[in-house]
């Protein structure tokens, strides 16, 4: 089944660009091996910006310049338009990134009931937080908002939100204007892979108290 719900044209175009943050790279590559449409909308924003470069002038770079575009080569991780990996059941990037190709192969800890989490070890440099979100069968995660851009990306079951059913290889591409509560689906859990910018904002008062121990 292909996705139904895709990444927003800007972060489309961002990550064509290679300027998106670390997190949101990784969300957005695992996304992109599973759904046809965004590889293809990718390919053709790159194709856009190869088209654009080759019309301006030659213009000289300084020193400085080209040791930070050579340091940020370095400090790679992604390889571009990952293809699906065939006997895991988790995305490229994220097979490569985790060693793993089971969800049981995951480090899950519980942080409440129905729910656990794995925080996902970034570099340095990056931004931002990654993170394998475990919610059980028929749960409803508390009504919230987004401090900042969040993009959530189902890998296993479904969730159902006032914006529709999200199953395996959906995003939730997300700003802080958005507010939803998510209700995972009866017949199994859901997993989940969020790069979040900033902390969720819980509306509750019992969720605000619970968020430092949890995690989210």
């Amino acid at each position: 089944m292909k996705p139904s719900h895709h990444l927003d044209s800007s972060t489309v175009l961002a990550y064509a660009a290679g300027t998106l943050d670390e997190a949101f790279m990784i969300v957005s590559a695992a996304h992109l091996a599973m759904c046809p449409v965004c590889r293809k909308a990718v390919h053709e924003a790159e194709a856009l910006g190869g088209e654009l470069l080759a019309r301006l002038d030659d213009t000289k770079i300084s020193a400085d310049c080209r040791a930070r575009t050579l340091t940020a080569l370095d400090q790679a991780t992604l390889h571009r338009l990952p293809v699906p990996a065939p006997h895991s059941e988790l995305p490229v990037p994220l097979v490569r990134l985790l060693n793993v190709t089971s969800f049981d192969d995951i480090a899950w800890k519980k942080k409440a009931p129905g729910v656990s989490m794995c925080d996902v070890r970034l570099p340095s440099y990056a931004k931002g937080q990654l993170k394998l979100l475990r919610i059980g069968s028929g749960r409803a995660m508390p009504e919230h908002g987004h401090g900042g851009e969040e993009i959530t990306l189902v890998l296993k079951g479904a969730y159902i939100d006032h914006m529709g059913r999200f199953a395996r290889g959906d995003v939730a591409d997300l700003d802080e204007e958005i507010e939803h509560k998510p209700i995972v689906e009866q017949d199994g859990d859901c997993i989940c892979l969020v790069a979040t910018e900033r902390p969720t904002r819980f509306k509750s008062l019992a969720a605000r108290i619970m968020q430092p121990f949890v995690g989210i």
